[in-house]
């Protein structure tokens, strides 16, 4: 019935929602959706590929849904329907769907959708395939022995460069070093640095982290996370490797190899080089058949993001000496030596394919020379038998160890147990111990958190006392089983117990140490699938469990086995309060009532019992009485105020708990009423002859509601009657009456009113209306400017006010000569004690007087001004102009225009005059008020001279000159000639310009060039003669010469000299080569700075240093107590450049001692000594 129920109130929608993988669009064509129904939707999307031309291309997906979907495929350009080229298959093992296109070709790359449908609803995945054309060994065609054009193919290529790296500086550190820091550990940084001779890279740290910071913010914008960065590594199957984990942002993220900044192609499969292995979030790139041109520097980009830079290095290097098999006894050390051809600072050695570190374990040293190469496996166990690798460039040395029983170690062994290590039964202990008591344990088929009991696992290696130190044992007999079982798979990280609310997601998780492993799941010891309203995923050695939507009816204990190993955690489903949206928008609303009346509210809720329901009122926790209702059910509850006031009215608070959580909502009360009465005290602010004035203040409490109206009543004193005066609006307190009697004293009432009501009156004191008193005089106006048109006044306002303020002013003037007094203001008083009178003639003589008006009336006027006459004021004339100009040039023929600027009043009289007389009629004059204007439309030589312009009026005069110089291009100068009458010297003579005469500031300039320098260069200037004498004349040089005529308007065309030039005679030159002497640099090595004490604190670095010298260069040995430290890993020794320096990174009282320098060569030896005390 409710199936049918639910079918019918399904309706067909078509709207998009979104997916737990990113990149994937789902359409839902059903809404509601039925009970355990899903749309389709992705586990695994599919991921962009890159495939190499000829190669195949496979897109994977795994999808989810319920019932299970459609899968389909197809591309934007064309279809995918040809079997021989697309083949659509399911892995039902790995619940993949794939599709595989054989032999890609350009043509194939395109973007690819994988449709996923059910009947209620689509999801689609694209995913973009790349086609390499360029790189491959062979071509199909050459192959079949078709002819090839190798410029076609060339064009297809495309090299795609990475930003070069800066070239190294000199004293500077090379950009490399920093770019293989920033992908390194922290414990490979002295390694590093140490193949580019950085001894002290300590300094750098501060700017490495900088570095880090800016790289970490660009990986963020693509990679979720990145670790476990590997640098480059050759393995002792002749691959080179490096990698790291990580997980993107998108996982269709392109990512790119480059090798020198050159983008490197490269393949999935391993006969591809290079080739990328991908596992989960694990990236691997393999190189084989490594060659010397493989070296170089390899970057590793996602978009445009930098994750790992690695330098791969191949020395040109061979083993002299080869590592040899090793045979030992247990709890002895192992040493692997080999001897190289070229010093490396360090080789790669290696157990099978993982690398050796030095450590507690593994000891690895160094010759000097750089040559001899060391391992020493410490204490050796059963567990270290096998094969061993030294590694140098690409050239691999291989021995075996063998590790022999302790005959001496444990008596009465039998069988196999006697290849059964202390070691490795300690292993196997600690395996037990920490993988069979916790909910990730790996144990041999027990569940998680449970032992056997029996303890059969326990203290394989002692007496029971868990001590974890190795123990000599004493009885006989056998001590584990024949044979030690493989462990086989094993949890990375188990199940942990998980908390979700009900209606929400919930996820358990585990990983395995295999990515091959299936497993199962287990509710309650039930075995679920997907079909039992859960999703199970694989990805890799991750395998997941996800609830979408959780009941009470999932809280159990889920459990996960994989080949016999489990791991169980328990799913606790909290069902906190939950309020509904709908319910707790309405309960957030404010409640309005009226005073008297009842408030209520009401809130369902649900969630897990038992509930706890409390009721608060501004925070203060309500209590059920009189006036307060509260009603509980299991999914409800009610709060009732009875007869409400107005200072109830505050914040409603109820706050619901259980076990799982609080949840709160909050409403208001408002309760409405009228009005409490305006406030006092009543200012008075105007109590005049006509008119009372006074303000109060709004009520205190305006009822909830805006006050719209004051109603105000009158009363005179001594009268009993109250009269109404009406209504103002509420916004502004304040009222005038103008209905006074003078002297009179009144009395009023203010009630303030809102829709609810009227509120009690505020009575003001007794307010006395004014009497008939009239202002002051004011002071005599004063006249501020005068002009023909305008007379400007002002004045001052009277001492005595009338005891009320002053409203205004009234002006009047007198024409002199008369007894009328006529009013200025014919529009009403003047409100401010300034006044500009337009109404006058010019010429004429007027006096004014001024009186103030109060709200009395008008008083007396004041005593009248000083007569003014309405005229200009008297100004001198002068010029305006500060930037006038003094000297004017122009060319003949060319037009004259001077405009001369000037004030003055009266309007003066101007003339202008040339050299002292009267100016030629062809000049024009024009004047104005303000200035005047000298014109010649076309200018002669003979306009040239001074002109004066004179302002004249009756207050005075000024005049000013200006010099016009009217002049043409000047003519070269006649022939130049020259003599030379001194030696060194040359005098130039030449015949005078045609100009000369007629212009008297022409002048001559003289200018020289040699063979030499064969630049112009000026000699002479300002030259009003013809003839100049040239000095500073070299022998075997030719000189050239220019002489140019020169004026106001610049420099006539030159004449030029003849060549000049004289004969220089060459003496013989000698050589005296000095004698040569042998010199001998040898020198016997000595100290330039020796040793000195040094006192340094424990756990501290102490570093000493010392400077020698010597030719040829002494061989340098440190000592501490006579015993030589040059072979001792503890330190760190260095010799750069004659600097020879001891570090020692954490000194302790073992350190403390004599150390000593000891420098020796062919010629003789030296030494220098300290003494070091380790302070604690």
């Amino acid at each position: 019935m409710s199936s049918t129920a639910n079918q019918s109130s399904q309706v067909p929608v078509g709207f998009n929602k979104r997916s737990r993988v990113p990149g994937v669009t789902i359409t839902q064509f059903v809404d509601p959706l039925p009970a355990g129904k899903s749309t389709p939707d992705f586990a695994r999307k599919t991921m962009n590929v890159t495939a190499q031309e000829g190669k195949k291309a496979v897109f994977k997906a795994m999808v989810s849904g319920e019932p299970a979907p459609t899968v389909t495929w197809g591309r934007n350009k064309g279809e995918v329907e040809d079997p021989q080229i697309y083949k659509i298959k399911y892995d039902e093992r790995a619940r993949e769907h794939i599709l595989e296109i054989h032999k890609v070709k350009p043509i194939h790359a395109d973007t690819y959708k994988c449709f996923v449908t059910n009947e209620y609803g689509k999801a689609v995945s694209t995913a973009t395939l790349t086609v390499l054309t360029g790189g491959m060994k062979k071509n199909n065609h050459a192959a079949n022995g078709q002819a090839q054009d190798f410029r076609s193919m060339l064009k297809k290529t495309v090299v795609t460069r990475k930003k070069q790296l800066p070239p190294k500086k000199e004293g500077e550190i090379d950009p490399k070093l920093w770019e293989l820091l920033l992908s390194a550990p922290k414990k490979d940084y002295e390694k590093i640095c140490l193949d580019f001779g950085v001894t002290d890279f300590r300094w750098m740290l501060k700017r490495l982290n900088q570095m880090k910071k800016e790289r970490e913010e660009e990986q963020a914008k693509v990679v979720e996370n990145l670790d476990n960065v590997k640098q480059i590594e050759v393995k002792p199957n002749g691959r080179a490797e490096f990698g790291f984990d990580m997980k993107l942002l998108d996982p269709n993220s392109a990512i790119h190899l480059y090798k020198d900044g050159t983008m490197v192609p490269y393949g999935y499969d391993e006969n591809s080089k290079p080739c990328l292995k991908k596992e989960g979030t694990k990236y691997v790139f393999t190189m084989k058949d490594l060659q010397p041109e493989d070296a170089g520097f390899y970057q590793v980009d996602v978009e445009d993001a930098n994750v790992l830079t690695t330098d791969f290095q191949v020395p040109n290097v061979e083993f002299t000496t080869k590592i040899k098999d090793v045979k030992a006894v247990e709890s002895e050390d192992a040493i692997f030596e080999c001897v190289l051809s070229t010093p490396l600072n360090r080789i790669t050695w290696s157990k099978g394919n993982s690398s050796l570190e030095h450590g507690d374990k593994y000891e690895i040293t160094v010759s000097e020379d750089k040559l001899t190469h060391m391992l020493r496996v410490k204490d050796c166990g059963m567990d270290d038998t096998g094969a061993y690798y030294a590694i140098a460039g690409i050239n691999s040395s291989s021995a075996s160890l063998t590790v022999e029983a302790d005959p001496n170690r444990r008596k009465g062994k039998t069988g196999d147990q006697d290849g059964l290590s202390k070691a490795a039964l300690q292993k196997e202990k600690d395996d037990l111990d920490t993988k069979g008591d916790g909910k990730d344990g790996s144990g041999d088929g027990t569940d998680g958190d449970k032992s056997d009991g029996d303890g059969k696992n326990k203290n394989l290696l002692g007496d029971g006392d868990g001590d974890g130190k190795k123990k000599k044992r004493s009885r006989t007999g056998p001590l584990v089983p024949d044979t030690v079982v493989d462990r086989g798979v094993q949890f990375v990280s188990g199940l942990s117990d998980t908390a979700a609310n009900v209606g929400e997601r919930a996820e358990l998780s585990c990983k395995l140490s295999s990515d091959t492993s299936e497993g199962r799941w287990y509710k309650n010891g039930k075995l679920l699938t997907n079909g039992d309203g859960v999703t199970i995923i694989k990805d890799g050695a991750c395998h997941r469990l996800i609830i979408d939507c959780c009941n009470k009816d999932d809280a159990a204990v889920y459990r996960f086995e994989a080949e016999g190993r489990k791991s169980e955690a328990t799913l606790n489903v909290e069902d906190p309060p939950h309020i509904d949206p709908d319910a707790l928008g309405k309960f957030t609303k404010p409640v309005i009532i009226k005073a008297g009346e009842n408030a209520e509210w009401k809130l369902p809720f649900s969630g897990g019992a038992p509930m706890t329901i409390q009721w608060y009122k501004d925070d203060e926790e309500l209590q059920p009485g009189l006036n307060v209702k509260i009603d509980i059910s299991d999914t409800e509850s009610q709060l009732r105020l009875m007869k409400c006031q107005r200072k109830d009215c505050g914040e409603v608070k109820i706050k619901i708990k259980n076990e799982y959580g609080t949840r709160e909502a909050i409403s208001k009360l408002i309760v409405l009423d009228k009005p409490t009465p305006p406030q006092g005290p009543v200012d008075i602010m105007e109590s005049a002859v006509t008119s009372v004035e006074f303000k109060w203040k709004p009520p205190k409490d305006s009822g909830g509601c805006p006050i719209t109206n004051y109603i105000i009543e009158r009363q005179q004193v001594g009268r009993n009657k109250w009269s109404n005066l009406g209504e103002i609006p509420g916004s502004n307190p304040s009222y005038k009456d103008s209905d006074v009697d003078p002297g009179r004293r009144y009395c009023y009432r203010i009630r303030a009113k809102n829709a609810e009501g009227i509120s009690d009156y505020l009575q003001t004191e007794d307010i006395a209306a004014g009497v008939l008193r009239y202002p002051g005089v004011p002071a005599a106006p004063k006249v501020v400017s005068a002009f023909k048109d305008c007379i400007n006044l002002s004045w001052c306002p009277p001492c005595d006010t009338g005891g009320t303020k002053i409203v205004g002013y009234n002006l009047e003037k007198n024409k002199k000569g008369t007894n009328y007094w006529s009013l200025i203001n014919q529009n009403g008083p003047i409100t401010d004690t300034k006044y500009a009178v337009k109404d006058v003639f010019e010429g004429a003589a007027y006096e004014f007087r001024v009186s103030a008006i109060n709200l009395s009336g008008t008083g007396d006027p004041s005593i009248p001004c000083d007569t003014v006459i309405a005229r200009d004021p008297m100004i001198k004339p002068k010029f305006t102009d500060h930037k006038m100009k003094t000297f004017v040039v122009v060319k003949s023929g060319n037009t004259v225009r001077l405009n001369i600027n000037f004030e003055a009043s009266p309007l003066p009289e101007i003339s202008w005059v040339k050299d002292g007389i009267p100016v030629p009629k062809h000049v024009t004059i024009t004047n104005h008020d303000k200035g005047s204007q000298l014109l010649i439309p076309t200018s002669e030589r003979s306009d040239s001279g001074i002109y004066t312009i004179t302002v004249r009026n009756m207050v005075g005069q000024e005049s000013f000159s200006i010099e016009i110089r009217v002049t043409d291009d000047p003519r070269p100068p006649g022939p130049v000639e020259l003599n030379q009458n001194i030696p060194g010297t040359v005098t130039l003579c030449w015949a005078s310009s045609p100009d000369e005469k007629r212009d008297d500031r022409l002048h001559y300039m003289v200018s020289k060039r040699d063979s030499f320098k064969r630049t112009w260069r000026t000699v002479a200037d300002n030259l009003f003669n013809n003839k100049f004498t040239v000095v500073n004349i070299l022998p075997g040089r030719e000189y050239y010469f220019r002489v140019f005529a020169k004026n106001d308007m610049g420099l006539s065309p030159p004449s030029e000299s003849p060549v000049f030039g004289t004969k220089k005679e060459k003496g013989q030159f000698k050589v005296n080569m000095p004698e040569m002497k042998s010199l001998d640099f040898e020198a016997p090595p000595s100290f330039i700075v020796p040793l000195k004490r040094r006192t340094a604190p424990q756990g501290y670095e102490c570093y000493m240093s010392c400077a020698v010298r010597g030719n040829p260069a002494p061989r340098v040995t440190w000592y501490r107590n006579n015993i030589s430290l040059n072979t001792n890993t503890n330190y760190h020794i260095t010799n750069v450049c004659g600097v020879c320096s001891l570090l020692i990174l954490r000194v302790g009282p073992r350190d403390n001692g004599e150390y000593k320098v000891v420098i020796d060569s062919k010629l003789g030896t030296a030494e220098s000594s300290m003494s070091l005390n380790v302070r604690e």
